[in-house]
């Protein structure tokens, strides 16, 4: 029987992990990223992945950084067949990818060569994609840069948010592994070499990616909002203090303002003039505060008609 690594960290991964047991695929070990602090209170918190292992009787293997030969060899000496990697969150060395007979492979939430990198979901919302998918490849000493094996194509809906998108990827990822892993299995898959010319980037999303600008357009100022939704959110400035924006939504006005000049406050929204276009606030996070719905920010006097989000 092949015997199979999984290397995988967040949500997204677990079920992927999953269908493979429950599959009846011979997993030896599962390899994630080490238990991390969360929360205000730094609590010690094990990745999905490892919550998904223990659950399923697996044996654990949380490395601090596979590049380290000590911890590579620990790798190495568990002597894969087959490395299968879901949103892992390390580079693999050439040397692990090289050792399986079959190879290592990625499932990877974009359709490449688009959005190579760590943050291909946010990356095509804010963009304003209609569509992205899943690509499973071969995994090479280069950024997402190995050969094709399978494709799906998953829509992106006008009220899509990373979260949700997380989820269907995840479906759709997990679906398509299953479909694909006995061609790869028994060495009848395609391979399909990556367009260099249409590869483009989605890297880790940035501080100043999460800033709003208020001179652009209210289109593009939502999906930088629903891309960066429920993580690590969009923040604005107001009154010299950030404020998160967990949600928003175009609405069509006739008013006008200067770009962030508060143009109107109803029950449920603040609503702010845009670039192009108008924008209303739904939900918020101001600073040391938790968040909430605009409407209950709203029974405060805290803001105004004539204010300016920065």
């Amino acid at each position: 029987m092949t015997k199979i690594v999984f290397m995988g960290t967040p949500a997204f991964s677990a079920p992927v992990l999953r269908m493979l047991v429950e599959e009846g695929y011979d997993v030896i070990s599962v390899v994630t990223q080490p238990d991390r602090p969360v929360g205000r209170k730094k609590v010690l918190t094990p990745t999905p992945v490892k919550e998904e292992a223990l659950r399923l009787g697996l044996p654990v293997y949380q490395p601090e950084k596979l590049r380290n030969p000590d911890e590579l060899q620990q790798v190495l000496d568990m002597e894969p067949d087959l490395i299968v990697t879901a949103a892992f969150g390390q580079i693999l060395p050439s040397a692990l990818l090289e050792a399986p007979k079959l190879g290592a492979i990625n499932v990877h939430a974009s359709l490449l060569p688009a959005y190579r990198g760590g943050a291909p979901i946010h990356q095509a919302i804010i963009d304003g994609q209609t569509e992205t998918g899943i690509t499973i490849m071969y995994m090479v000493d280069r950024l997402d840069a190995g050969d094709i094996i399978s494709q799906i194509t998953v829509p992106i809906e006008k009220q899509d948010h990373t979260g949700s998108m997380f989820d269907k990827l995840s479906v759709a990822g997990t679906e398509l592994l299953k479909a694909t892993l006995p061609s790869i299995i028994d060495g009848t898959n395609p391979r399909t070499p990556q367009d260099e010319e249409l590869v483009t980037y989605a890297r880790n999303i940035s501080r100043e990616q999460e800033q709003i600008d208020w001179t652009r357009s209210a289109t593009a100022i939502y999906n930088q909002v629903r891309g960066l939704h429920p993580w690590p959110v969009a923040y604005t400035t107001f009154n010299e203090a950030n404020m998160k924006i967990w949600w928003a939504e175009e609405i069509s006005s006739r008013k006008s303002g200067k770009p962030g000049e508060v143009i109107e406050l109803t029950e449920d929204s603040i609503v702010v003039q845009t670039g192009d276009g108008v924008l209303a606030i739904k939900d918020l996070q101001p600073a040391g505060k938790k968040r909430m719905a605009a409407k209950d920010y709203l029974k405060g006097p805290k803001i105004q008609a004539g204010d300016l989000f920065e």
